[in-house]
């Protein structure tokens, strides 16, 4: 017997969702993160686009007296400044971005075409910035280390000895760790190990695991090589002597500090371009401002009875 076939009594969904409106969202991009080291830096505005780093020369040849009830002679003294300081120019961050105006007139509801690839286009632009902030050749951090704020670890995964260690090495004001979100989960579990789980603290409205108070923050941007990465501690500000951000202020089309965006116009194709530009630097303004944990590695996991 041939099967009966169910006839329908009401509309069926697939004919209903013709008269429906979907609810859309704006583009989503999985490479957006929240850049904890931008919105933790100090930023210095930079106006011609050269930020001078002047030091003392010697500061043991300071001398002062802590004089007793005598009339010795004080002594003479003074501060002398390196002759050449470095000077840092300011990186930039370029793209152009093409939107077809046939596109842009017909297809902007309810969302702007121009206004979601701007918005797209910058945060890859932000998103392209931490990441020099940090592995830059010529200012990022991990490449304005000097040998002696270098450490390694002990037996691979982060513990909490390693990092006590790092702290020794930037023990004025430290302000974060900044490091890979795998090496705070290795970190995590080697605190477990010991039966010290570490504070958490509420920054920004998220919340950041601790150690001795500090926070760890993550940025996928700090490398992982050959399963290990790198753990950093740095002081930030320029009244202590820590890191900095560099930026342009006041630029043409400026949209936010140090990135502007600028309509280049309409060629003959009927495509529109606009130049999308970020200018930054780093600068670390004395060495012990910063350290680094090498070697530090990832996939270290314990058996718990």
């Amino acid at each position: 017997m041939a099967e009966e076939v169910k006839k329908q009594t009401a509309l069926g969904d697939v004919a209903a969702r013709q008269l429906a409106i979907a609810t859309r969202t704006v583009p989503q991009m999985i490479t957006i993160t929240p850049r904890w080291l931008t919105h933790l830096l100090n930023w210095i505005p930079v106006e011609s686009g050269v930020y001078r780093l002047n030091k003392v020369k010697d500061a043991n040849n300071v001398e002062v007296d802590c004089s007793g009830r005598d009339e010795r002679e004080l002594p003479q003294t003074f501060v002398d400044y390196i002759d050449n300081p470095r000077e840092y120019n300011l990186s930039a961050v370029n793209t152009v971005l093409d939107v077809h105006t046939r596109v842009s007139d017909l297809y902007s509801k309810p969302y702007n075409q121009i206004s979601e690839q701007l918005r797209l286009i910058i945060e890859t632009i932000k998103e392209r910035q931490e990441s020099e902030l940090i592995n830059n050749k010529e200012y990022g951090l991990l490449h304005s280390i000097v040998p002696s704020q270098r450490l390694k670890t002990r037996t691979g995964a982060p513990t909490p000895d390693d990092l006590d260690e790092l702290i020794t090495k930037v023990w004025k004001e430290p302000g974060f760790f900044l490091t890979h979100p795998l090496a705070i989960a290795a970190f995590g579990r080697e605190c477990t190990r010991r039966g010290v789980p570490p504070p958490t603290v509420s920054l920004f409205g998220s919340q950041f695991l601790t150690w001795r108070g500090i926070p760890l923050v993550p940025s996928d941007k700090v490398p992982i090589e050959n399963g290990k990465s790198k753990i950093i501690l740095l002081r930030t500000g320029e009244s202590r002597q820590g890191v900095v951000g560099l930026y342009q202020p006041g630029l043409p089309g400026e949209q936010s500090p140090g990135l502007s965006v600028r309509f280049m116009g309409i060629n003959h194709s009927a495509i529109a371009s606009y130049l999308v530009s970020l200018y930054c630097s780093l600068a670390v303004l004395v060495d012990d401002a910063i350290a680094v944990l090498d070697d530090v590695e990832i996939g270290k996991y314990h058996q718990y009875n």
